[in-house]
């Protein structure tokens, strides 16, 4: 113990540049973390969950879209106010950022996302959303249908519990609620009002999100955890003309379908087989009857993958392709737009080493577990691209039954996130999401 304390106060003394390798290498030091109390966890979960299940259907039935959660961020920063934070409102327009400071010792970073999807709920729920708003010039529904309600529960559980056992710790936490993950501009919206200047640089970064895994479970990956993201927007340009005369007309409509089918081949032929990949055309927009050739079409879609290489692969064959189909047909180069969205999510490795050996002693073996990295993205990867060690991990949201008949031969498929019907159990999903997030933040802080 006394060789453990003697490294924690090196690190606190070493140059800021050192200090996240000295903390990365201090995590394998035997003794580093003392044993954390899930005893005392759950005794507070025990009497502050009625608290947290209010504000989580409150937050589900008032969804809000990304950039517009001002009552969402507003009701997040009461929360922390009235425990004691310093709180800064309206970081990269709407985030939040609060800061409890105990102490010299680690700044450990536990963001939440907070937007919502333009989208109806089918779920039934007596607290089922029925928000609407405008959204690209027309009204739409307004639905959490990603859990990002499930962890700004979790998130402010997190604020109580650690609160609550300020004597067990020294640092500093520093709470990050984000704007609009779903767009993938929040993180960098939030980076460039100064999140990492204006408040302290985290030593390490963690984040949480819902999957329709079983409760009571949490699941990670070492190294990718979810892909990067480019979105696709190509205008294919021709000559309008009549239905019934297509030699008269340029078809733009000819040009866009064959690109959608060639472009497949970066993926299936350019593209090592072993290594992730995802080119999806998902929108089509042209003409406006079946009689009219029309002058332009335009397609949206998005990219993914894990590894620079790859990405920069799928960009150039996309790019490619879309140039070769318009000069197939003697049409006009077309506009090409592939911007970025997120880069890859990627998991310290020793920060998840550290993360996995607590929550396996508190949570049991059986329901701690590595998994394949998702296909899906994240912009929480912004905070690790600026140097941060991070970890994202996975809470089940799903009864465990319900996980199990749906893997069996016919089995009844699962609910996953985005869909109109995704409603995660919210009391084990929260207690499980405030206890893991928790102790893995325990794990970084300094002790007394």
């Amino acid at each position: 113990m006394a060789a453990t304390h003697m490294t924690q106060r090196r690190i606190l003394r070493a140059p800021a540049l050192l200090r996240g390798v000295a903390l990365a290498a201090a995590l394998l030091v035997p003794g580093w973390a003392a044993a954390q109390e899930p005893a005392a966890i759950d005794r507070l979960l025990g009497e502050m969950y009625p608290q947290l299940d209010t504000l989580y259907k409150d937050l589900h039935a008032h969804p809000e879209l990304g950039f517009a959660e001002t009552r969402t961020a507003a009701r997040l920063a009461k929360e922390l106010r009235s425990l004691g934070f310093e709180v800064t409102e309206q970081v990269g327009k709407t985030g939040v950022v609060a800061l409890l400071r105990n102490g010299t010792g680690p700044t450990v970073m536990v963001r939440t996302d907070m937007d919502a999807l333009p989208m109806e709920e089918k779920t039934g729920l007596s607290y089922a959303s029925r928000a609407k708003t405008t959204w690209n010039g027309r009204e739409t529904f307004v639905a959490h249908s990603c859990g990002h309600d499930v962890h700004m529960a979790a998130w402010v559980g997190v604020a109580r519990t650690l609160s609550a056992l300020k004597s067990q710790w020294r640092g500093t936490l520093m709470l990050v609620a984000q704007p609009a993950e779903e767009t993938g501009a929040g993180a960098r919206a939030m980076l460039a009002d100064g999140l990492f200047t204006r408040f302290p640089k985290p030593d390490v970064a963690l984040a949480l999100h819902t999957d329709p895994r079983p409760i009571g479970t949490v699941s990670y990956a070492v190294g990718p955890m979810t892909s990067a993201a480019n979105e696709v927007q190509i205008t294919f340009k021709g000559r309008g003309g009549h239905g019934s005369a297509p030699h008269k007309a340029l078809d733009p409509v000819m040009i866009a379908a064959r690109f959608i089918v060639d472009v497949q081949s970066v993926v299936s032929r350019d593209k090592d087989p072993m290594e992730f990949g995802v080119v999806t055309i998902g929108a089509m927009q042209a003409g406006s009857s079946g009689n009219i050739i029309p002058d332009r079409v335009v397609l949206r879609g998005t990219i993914r993958s894990y590894a620079p290489a790859v990405r920069a692969q799928l960009l150039d064959g996309v790019r490619r392709v879309a140039l070769a189909s318009a000069a197939a047909a003697g049409a006009p180069e077309p506009d090409i737009s592939l911007p970025d969205t997120s880069s890859a999510t990627v998991n310290n490795p020793a920060v998840v080493a550290k993360v996995e050996s607590v929550l396996k002693a508190a949570l049991g073996a059986d329901n701690v577990a590595r998994t394949p990295p998702l296909t899906t993205s994240e912009d929480f990867a912004e905070y690790g691209a600026e140097g941060v060690p991070s970890m994202f991990f996975l809470v089940g949201v799903t009864d465990p039954q319900e996980v199990a008949a749906s893997q069996r031969p016919g089995g009844k498929p699962l609910v996953f996130n985005h869909s109109p019907q995704f409603a995660p159990l919210p009391e084990p999903s929260i207690k499980t999401g405030v206890k893991a997030m928790s102790l893995a933040a325990l794990g970084f802080l300094g002790k007394p």
